[in-house]
């Protein structure tokens, strides 16, 4: 594998992790938001990683092009769990029995999940720095 193969793969994992803690504080951020444009109490939002190619996007011809995959998201979806109820009659948005729907947002969970995208990020950084320190030794070999 040459470097720039591996900087590619890392820097995907890095951008797709990025990205998940950024929908991670959005449901944080809405955990308690009973309205939204949509109409209704926010629904919590998850990310759908898939594989894609890295030697295609580097344009070098090899009989391996799907062994080295980087990291996207693919797709962005809302969480079909069921809404909290929340008896509130005073709430503006209670319904005539007096209830609240309130988002599907756990914090415990979503912390948990962010813990798991932050370890991920960690990880595609220690690959970026050992390849980094690979490319570097070699660089000394040749002096």
């Amino acid at each position: 594998m040459d470097i720039e193969k591996a900087f590619a793969i890392s820097a995907s994992g890095l951008n797709a992790q990025k990205r998940r803690l950024e929908i991670i504080s959005s449901n944080l951020a809405n955990a308690e938001s009973t309205r939204t444009r949509e109409g209704g109490p926010y629904r919590r939002k998850d990310v759908v990683f898939e594989t894609t190619p890295v030697a295609a996007a580097l344009e070098e011809p090899t009989n391996f092009a799907d062994i080295y995959q980087g990291v996207k998201i693919g797709k962005i979806v809302m969480d079909k769990a069921p809404l909290r109820k929340v008896f509130e009659p005073q709430h503006p948005d209670a319904d005539l029995d007096g209830y609240v729907l309130y988002p599907n947002v756990h914090g415990v969970s979503e912390m948990v999940n962010m813990l798991s995208a932050l370890r991920s990020y960690d990880a595609n950084v220690t690959a970026l720095d050992a390849s980094k320190s690979m490319a570097l030794k070699a660089l000394e070999i040749g002096r």
